[in-house]
């Protein structure tokens, strides 16, 4: 009886022992989040030019506005500018007719855009001047913008910021029991994300670049955009 006692005792003793071992292993973390504020510069600047057209044909509008948007397009090519089709459409025109209480046809109309953008405003100024007499070529959205390259390392910079603000937190909250925050364990986004550019210009007549320059509505805005980083970072505590 005495030995089957002191065998149990013994392994109680090894099994608390073991415990107590166990414990001192276990990683204590914490979870904090962490934020960034910054900015970016707007270094590009973009407008949309739009060809419309109406005629009695499909085959006829689309060939008008195909040859207008090909002589802009050509012209393009020639300056330091990069372009994007954005829309190609035709479809039937009505408009209600008072009189008939109808709507009436008056054609078929094809629109045809392209957005044009530049490292220099000077670039898309010169092309506001070239097209700024032709019939049926209107200008809109005239903006200033942040281009994805210029972005990313903001970003990324931004994000590591987010991330030893996260650290300061953790380490404050553990400094109360003696302790700090030790490796990064992980990280996730809370978000992420920039200001929409602002529109400097929104016009549905091509007008130029002088004439803008006169009218308040065609001041081009050049504000940085507005980066914010949110993170939920978790650290080892030590």
């Amino acid at each position: 009886m005495k030995r089957i006692l002191t065998f149990v005792g013994i392994f109680l003793v090894v099994l608390i022992s073991v415990i107590l071992l166990n414990r001192d292993d276990i990683t204590r973390t914490i979870t904090v989040s962490g934020e960034c504020l910054t900015s970016a510069p707007r270094e590009k600047t973009a407008i949309t030019l739009r060809v419309t057209t109406l005629a009695d044909s499909a085959a006829q509008s689309m060939r008008d506005a195909t040859a207008q948007m090909a002589e802009i397009t050509e012209y393009l090519k020639s300056q330091p500018v990069e372009m994007q089709t954005t829309q190609f459409n035709s479809y039937e025109k009505t408009e209600w007719n008072r009189d008939e209480q109808k709507s009436v046809v008056l054609g078929i109309e094809t629109t045809v855009a392209v957005e044009v953008s530049a490292n220099n405003v000077t670039e898309i100024e010169n092309v506001l001047n070239a097209f700024a007499d032709k019939p049926n070529v209107f200008s809109e959205n005239l903006r200033m913008y942040t281009s994805p390259e210029v972005l990313k390392p903001i970003m990324e910079k931004c994000l590591s910021v987010a991330v030893e603000n996260a650290r300061v937190r953790a380490n404050a909250l553990a400094s109360g029991d003696n302790r700090r925050a030790g490796r990064l364990l992980s990280v996730s986004y809370g978000n992420a994300n920039q200001s929409t550019p602002e529109n400097g210009l929104l016009r549905t007549k091509m007008v130029t670049a002088s004439a803008m320059a006169d009218t308040a509505t065609g001041t081009i805005i050049s504000k940085d955009t507005d980066v914010s980083v949110s993170v939920s970072a978790t650290f080892e505590i030590k």
